[in-house]
């Protein structure tokens, strides 16, 4: 009988604890999306500015988050670079594969992005960016 109340002693602790951590990360989710949709929001507003096109705001909520995701981790970086110079390709495969001169626009709205969300690494980015040979599209 002892035994009984002590297994459940323990099973009602470890359950309000598991409650107590559900209840934090809830608060914190809470926290990140009103800076996430203040972010979303502020980057509708630039993107617009732009004259570019705006995705719908909950869907930047869930691609960018509150910190910008993969767009703001590490722009700079040797891979990230060379999946920017894979894309600004002629679109063909294999040994037909040409880089090419884009248009200005094409690096455009990742700057707009980064500036709301990383704005600590616009600037290693913008370097990236000023060393492309980009034309000049009209709109």
């Amino acid at each position: 009988m002892m035994q009984d109340s002590k297994v459940l002693a323990w099973i009602s602790g470890g359950v309000l604890v598991l409650m107590a951590g559900i209840g934090l990360l809830n608060y914190r989710g809470v926290k990140q999306s009103v800076e996430a949709q203040k972010k979303a929001d502020q980057l509708v507003t630039e993107l617009t500015a732009a004259g570019l096109r705006v995705p719908a705001t909950d869907q930047i909520v869930q691609v960018l988050g509150d910190d910008g995701g993969a767009v703001c981790l590490d722009p700079g970086d040797a891979l990230r670079r060379g999946i920017l110079y894979g894309q600004l390709t002629n679109g063909a495969a294999g040994p037909g594969q040409r880089p090419v001169i884009a248009g200005e626009n094409v690096v455009q709205g990742q700057l707009i992005i980064m500036k709301v969300y990383c704005p600590d690494h616009l600037e290693e980015f913008q370097e990236i960016v000023d060393d492309l040979e980009l034309a000049e599209v009209p709109t």
